[in-house]
């Protein structure tokens, strides 16, 4: 088998997960530490700016980057909303964890 002429791999799932608040404002869409999203299935409930800012590194892990100063198959980032500061990590799943 000529590996070229294999078929790409699947790309691995990404889970979300709003890991604490350092903020004085609670999340203006609801959001709270212990909250976990599915990216591909459940993004759409993550907030939009939280989303905007969590593709790049979504996009890194998938396709087998790292994020400096971040352990490899994770990326920790913080929503732009200066009232509220949540910090929101991505982070590989492995087929069976997760939801």
């Amino acid at each position: 088998n000529d590996p070229e002429e294999e078929p790409m791999a699947r790309r691995p799932r990404i889970q979300i997960t709003l890991t604490e608040r350092i903020g004085a404002h609670p999340c203006h869409h609801g959001h709270k530490p212990g909250d976990t999203w599915d990216f591909d299935t459940e993004r759409g409930k993550l907030c939009p700016m939280a989303s905007h800012v969590a593709f790049p590194y979504v996009d890194i892990l998938r396709y087998g980057g790292s994020v400096p100063g971040n352990e490899p198959g994770c990326a920790r980032f913080c929503c732009p909303d200066v009232d509220t500061i949540n910090v929101v990590e991505a982070r590989i799943v492995e087929p069976e964890e997760g939801r």
